[in-house]
């Protein structure tokens, strides 16, 4: 993948317009997201969390670090569009974030709107770094048709797993 921006990772520092492997991002953002992503889905869930001024002190910081990576690594325009189908998704998000409160024993009626900002906030960079691995591992980034069906397979594999997780919340 090409860089839109200068970054450094691992040590390593990476010029714009420099191809970096996608081993390189990938492993190491998938699993610090998923920790800083779990972290925030338990403090905005948790019985007795911190003080929400927390939650979005900690979230904020960390999902303001990220979209900088996110620009320098993927573009502006990719940046954008991760915006533009998270404002479209909310309801999937709302039905998926519900399905794993379920799971708890908890609804996601049972927490105030504020509360969820960071959480589905989170679920946003996860989902938009899936999407760009899909892309990168499927070699479909540079070849129009196929991440034309790569990309309609990603929505509908989507579609579907947002519908089993309503259906799941719903029982």
């Amino acid at each position: 993948m090409k860089l839109h921006g200068d970054i450094t990772m691992n040590g390593k520092h990476f010029a714009k317009g420099s191809e970096i492997p996608w081993y390189s991002v990938y492993p190491f953002f998938l699993i610090h997201m998923l920790a800083f992503g779990a972290s925030g889905f338990a403090m905005a869930y948790a019985k007795s969390g911190p003080p929400v001024a927390f939650l979005y002190a900690h979230g904020g910081f960390a999902i303001l670090v990220y979209t900088v990576f996110y620009l320098a690594i993927f573009g502006l325009d990719e940046v954008k569009w991760m915006f533009i189908n998270a404002g479209l998704g909310l309801l999937g998000i709302y039905t998926q974030i519900g399905w794993i409160l379920s799971l708890f024993k908890k609804e996601i009626s049972d927490y105030p709107l504020h509360v969820h900002v960071i959480p589905f906030l989170y679920f946003v960079l996860y989902t938009f770094l899936l999407r760009q691995a899909v892309l990168d591992f499927t070699h479909s980034r540079e070849d129009a048709p196929r991440k034309h069906r790569v990309e309609f397979g990603y929505v509908a594999v989507s579609i579907a797993v947002y519908l089993f997780s309503w259906y799941l919340e719903s029982r």
